[in-house]
């Protein structure tokens, strides 16, 4: 049973040494731990800190792709290298690494696929009262959309088993973590959440520059997602507003017509007509979506069958992995 704890990292050189010294080298039921920090494109040294440190593997792209990609790269990485599981957690220390075994601990006993780690914002020293209100109304949003119970959905620091790992597609650019949750609940992969502790704030945070902005794109990426594995709900409840909308002046018009007064309010047949119109066309583009939503998911199944395919050439071309004695010097290459 191997365990890769993935970092993904920008400009981390100053808190990676606390978080890689954080996270436990032997735990029950693993026979390995491996660290590996996916670099994306830093500028203030931090490979160079991930060396000194003797994590076991590092990845680098040549410029920043932003935390998605990153972490996407970080799991395709670890799949690559046999991980059995796949911790993620952020550059900054936000998480405390001696938390792991906790957080892997319902996979490993065959409970989840999929585990979430609670910071129990409500109880977060350092949140302010407007981010603990935000984080709460937003995780119920996501809970609600996805089917999930977990409470903490933007949390980054999650455990993922082989089998989830394969069946995880992220196409967001901004962040993956209420992506990944819609998904497990759309493909029916067992989700679990623990309670989990944080360490002190070390920095701001680097994925948005304001709340606003944090909202705009959450809200961008949670419609977005949704729509891509929910689209005929989506297009139904728009349908269904613009046809009842629709349906008051054609009603008043018939009211006026009863009466022998249509003359003057034609145009209330004239705006009811076209909404009604507008909500068949969109009710027409909503089977459309459906049918294209379920092409996608078979090219999502074709690919994943491609990359158990190609892992399982790569392993066997590599022959049996040898363990290796500590400190193992990192690795680095550039996708």
């Amino acid at each position: 049973m191997k365990l890769i704890v993935q970092i993904p990292c920008f400009n981390e050189a100053d808190t990676l040494p606390q978080t890689v010294a954080d996270i436990p080298r032997e735990i029950p039921g693993v026979d390995s731990v491996e660290i590996l920090v996916v670099d994306d494109g830093s500028t203030d040294g931090t490979v160079m800190a991930a060396r000194s440190l003797g994590v076991d593997h590092i990845v680098s792209h040549s410029c920043n792709r932003g935390l998605a990609r990153t972490f996407r790269t970080g799991i395709d990485a670890a799949l690559r290298l046999g991980a059995d599981i796949i911790v993620n957690t952020d550059g900054d220390n936000q998480y405390a690494g001696q938390d792991i075994p906790k957080l892997i601990g319902p996979i490993l006993r065959g409970e989840a696929e999929m585990v979430i780690g609670d910071r129990e914002t409500s109880k977060v020293p350092h949140f302010s009262k407007k981010k603990k209100l935000l984080q709460t109304v937003g995780s119920s949003v996501v809970r609600r959309l996805s089917g999930t119970t977990v409470p903490d959905a933007v949390s980054g620091f999650r455990a993922f088993s082989r089998e989830a790992a394969f069946q995880l597609n992220v196409v967001s650019s901004f962040s993956y973590t209420i992506e990944t949750i819609i998904q497990a609940g759309r493909k029916q992969i067992a989700i679990t959440s623990v309670p989990i502790r944080t360490n002190g704030k070390t920095r701001e945070s680097r994925l948005f520059k304001s709340i606003p902005q944090f909202l705009s794109r959450s809200a961008a990426t949670i419609v977005r997602m949704y729509s891509m594995y929910y689209p005929l709900k989506v297009f139904c409840t728009i349908s269904a507003v613009l046809m009842l909308i629709g349906c008051a002046p054609i009603v008043r018009f018939l009211y006026y017509w009863l009466q022998g007064d249509a003359g003057g309010h034609v145009q209330s047949l004239v705006l009811g007509g076209a909404l009604v119109i507008m909500g068949c066309l969109t009710l027409a583009a909503g089977l459309l979506a459906d049918l294209i939503s379920f092409n996608r998911q078979l090219l999502e199944q074709t690919l994943e069958k491609v990359r158990r395919m190609e892992l399982s050439r790569s392993r066997r071309s590599n022959g049996p992995r040898v363990k290796k004695s500590r400190p193992r010097p990192a690795r680095s290459t550039t996708p």
